[in-house]
């Protein structure tokens, strides 16, 4: 996957101040065909960069404080190949928690999890399906996009291709 990152010359005009893989990129060994993506991440009340200087480096966790973002790409494997004998899932849950800090810790056993955000998905290769509380599925393909408002869900990729997805996550304030 390839990143391209504008900014601004000394003359104020605009140029592309980086054009490469994404930096910070992780490709599961726990669970082969897993891969996470974080191109890019705000913070609340940051002001634009001019420079175009890359932020991820410097983010703790993958989730937003109310008003920051971050932008994430993962890669799901069919969902076949957790019911592998040779599957770890403490190997994965590890995994998870080094490469996603924050969110891994807010993933029940089975994959549903609630965050704070409101989150943009779009669906970008394949098929998917959403799981809401009491089982309720939608079937998703490339194309489709889902805003996601704070509600506790699972990702399902029932088919026998991977599918990539890509998510803008908003940090929010909860209702109560």
């Amino acid at each position: 996957m390839r990143r391209v990152v504008t900014g601004h010359d000394e003359k104020g005009r605009a140029v592309v101040v980086s054009d490469g893989p994404v930096p910070r990129s992780r490709e599961f060994t726990s669970l082969p065909g897993w891969v996470s993506r974080l191109p890019w991440a705000s913070e609340p009340g940051e002001q634009l960069s001019r420079t175009g200087e890359d932020p991820t480096p410097k983010v703790t966790s993958l989730l937003p404080a109310p008003g920051g973002t971050r932008f994430i790409v993962l890669t799901f494997p069919p969902e076949s190949a957790m019911a592998d004998p040779a599957f770890d899932p403490v190997a994965f849950d590890r995994e998870q928690r080094a490469d996603s800090p924050g969110i891994a810790d807010l993933i029940e056993p089975d994959g549903m999890h609630t965050t704070p955000t409101v989150d943009y998905g779009i669906v970008l290769q394949g098929e998917i399906v959403l799981e809401l509380d009491d089982g309720h599925c939608t079937h998703l393909s490339a194309g489709d996009i889902v805003i996601q408002n704070g509600t506790r869900h699972g990702w399902r990729n029932r088919s026998d291709q991977p599918v990539t997805m890509a998510f803008v996550l908003v940090g929010a304030e909860r209702d109560g």
